[in-house]
Order: C-alpha cells, then sequence, then structure tokens
C-alpha cells in the first residue's frame, strides 16, 4: 500500500510543497528542507520540535511512489477501483437514503512522479462517507483529490442501488423497485461536470409480432441506459429521469402484482407495441424538450424473448452542438484526455 510521506512538488507552487501525511511537526520539518541530520540522537530535537522515535522512522523511509520518473510521460488516470462504502445520497425531496456503493476515484499523475499515493483516495472517500452525495459534494470532493495529491485533473464514478416505491396499476400494492444508478463527476482545473446515469427497467411488445400471429405477441423486459448532463443551475434529478423513462416503454415494471395487476400490465403493453428504435425515439424527443438538459446519451436493450442476443439502439446528442453526431462520446473523450 503506498501511504507515505506526500512528496514535494515544485512546478505547483509552495502550497503543495509538502503535504501534512505524518503530522504537523514533520510536514513543517519537510517543508523547511530539513533532513534527518541535525535531529539529537535520542530526542530527536531541532528547533524546539520533538519527534517521536516511531515518527522518525517512518520519515526515513523511502518513499519509492514519489521518486522522479524520466520517461516524461504524464499517466491520464491513476486511482483505485472497486471501493465499497456507505454512502448518503441527497433524495429530491431533500431528504437522505443510505446506500452502499462502489467507487472508482483517479487523477492524473504527473509526468515527474512515478508513482501516486493510493492511500489519499481512500482517506478522502472515508471522510465522506456520512455526507450526502450531490452534484456539489462531488465537486469538493474532487477539488480535495486535486490538492492532495497535485493533479490538474480527477474523476469519480460513484455507482449504487436506488429504490423508489412503486404502486401497482389495479390493486394499488405497494413495493420498492430498484434502479442502478451512477455519478460520474469529473473535475478538469477549474470546469466540473457531472453526468447522472440512470437504468430503468420496461416492458416492450413486438409490434410485429402482433401484426402477424393470429394469437398474442412476444413481449420481454427491456432496459433503458440515460446519461444526462444538465445545464449550470439545473438538476435533472434520478426520479425525474426514472418518471420519464418509464413511460416510454409499452408498459412499466413493478416488483409486485396481484393476478388484477397483471391482467391490466399485460393488456397496456399489448395495446402499446414498440420497437426498441421507437423507444430510444421517444425517449430523445423527451430530453430534446426539457430545457434542463445539455447533453444526453441514450440506449435500449431488449432481452428478446424469442432470440439468443439482445436488441438495441443508441442516440447521443448535445444541444450546444448542431452535428450531435460527430460529437465523441464521454467515454471517448475521457480516452483522449
Amino acid at each position: 500500500m503506498r501511504g507515505g510521506e506526500q512528496r514535494c512538488c515544485p512546478s505547483l507552487g509552495s502550497e503543495h510543497s509538502g503535504y501534512a501525511a505524518l503530522g504537523g511537526d514533520l510536514a513543517r520539518v519537510a517543508r523547511d528542507g530539513q533532513s534527518r541530520q541535525g535531529f539529537g540522537a535520542s530526542t530527536g530535537k531541532r528547533r524546539g520540535v520533538r519527534l517521536k522515535p516511531d515518527t522518525l522512522e517512518l520519515y526515513e523511509m523511502k518513499d519509492v511512489a514519489a521518486s522522479t520518473d524520466t520517461r516524461g510521460i504524464t499517466v491520464q488516470r491513476v486511482g483505485v477501483k472497486d471501493v465499497h462504502l456507505p454512502i448518503l445520497v441527497r433524495r429530491k425531496s431533500g431528504e437522505f437514503d443510505g446506500a452502499l456503493a462502489r467507487i472508482d476515484f483517479g487523477v492524473t499523475l504527473p509526468h515527474q512522479f512515478r508513482g501516486t499515493h493510493m492511500s489519499r483516495f481512500v482517506e478522502i472517500l472515508f471522510q465522506w462517507r456520512q455526507k450526502p452525495i450531490s452534484s456539489p459534494e462531488l465537486k469538493e470532493m474532487l477539488k480535495e483529490a486535486c490538492g492532495r495529491l497535485g493533479a490538474e485533473r480527477a474523476r469519480v464514478d460513484v455507482s449504487f442501488k436506488y429504490f423508489l416505491t412503486k404502486r401497482a396499476p389495479a390493486s394499488g400494492s405497494e413495493s420498492a423497485l430498484d434502479y442502478d444508478c451512477k455519478f460520474e463527476g469529473v473535475l478538469d482545473k477549474d470546469e466540473y461536470t457531472l453526468t447522472t446515469c440512470v437504468e430503468v427497467p420496461v416492458t416492450i411488445l413486438c409490434p410485429c409480432s402482433k401484426e402477424i400471429a393470429a394469437r398474442g405477441a412476444h413481449s420481454q423486459r427491456a432496459i433503458i441506459r440515460a446519461r444526462i448532463r444538465s445545464r449550470a443551475d439545473t438538476m435533472v434529478w434520478i426520479e425525474d429521469l426514472v418518471e420519464m423513462m418509464e413511460r416510454q416503454g409499452s408498459a412499466e415494471i413493478y416488483p409486485l402484482l396481484k393476478r388484477q395487476d397483471e391482467k391490466h400490465v399485460t393488456e397496456a403493453a399489448y395495446d402499446n407495441p414498440k420497437f426498441v428504435e421507437d423507444v430510444v425515439r421517444d425517449v430523445v424527443a423527451m430530453l430534446r424538450a426539457d430545457e434542463r438538459v445539455a447533453w444526453f446519451q441514450v440506449e435500449c436493450e431488449s432481452m428478446e424473448s424469442i432470440h439468443n442476443h439482445a436488441a438495441y439502439a443508441f442516440q447521443e446528442e448535445s444541444k450546444e452542438s448542431p452535428d450531435s453526431d460527430s460529437s465523441p462520446s464521454p467515454s471517448a473523450q475521457e480516452s483522449q484526455s
């Protein structure tokens, strides 16, 4: 585990010239350029500073990650993946929900350093575990990572299950349905972007099957995946995205159905047949009309009931770009930056 003494980086300015990894006294000595020499052999005294023997021993340990690298290559992202921590997710109502998150967290690594200090990422995440997570909090987390690790760019992906209460359409029976969600936060110098990602299950019924079959039509569960970036000073909440996208399938998915509910859902899907192409077009039209949305990426994937493969449709658009098809996806931009 790389978590030892923080490095000194002359190019980052004096405020980054030493991290307080080993406590205030030792950090002060490091900033002053003091070496181990000159400390009293038994007391560790210098300029009135008293350091414990174990602290001196740690200070003498070689920080391999902070050693100089001469290959001249800035690494685009280094950090930790699959960190599992409890978090608090801020709801649209202003309340908070506890969730178990899976987190990827990384920063750029300047070319002059051989490695980063991996323990810093876990320290930052652990400090934020009991704070509500939304756009402003993620921005502050990324600022802290850049400051502590001397990086110009940082990214954090926070994946979690989000639960909403669903009421059955006929009986009114209630239960909780889970949605796979993710916040993708990126801070590049002073530019901050947040992408909200939601996966919504729906039922779709094949229009072709309904048209040609004498009896019935094949239907299946499909997943609508949306990645959204809001305009400045606005927010598209998870609850908003779920509600909007659930209406675009042939019928909604429910965790709890009685017999009268099953009849209702089956007939509703039969009366509203849709291809995956139909679903994506309907979602695109809805997001184009939403003034809060600056950029979006939408996919519908159908787990076909009569095939051993899935069917899908995909669309990505930026409202600030007249030619959305020529704009690289966020994943492509991320790999290039």
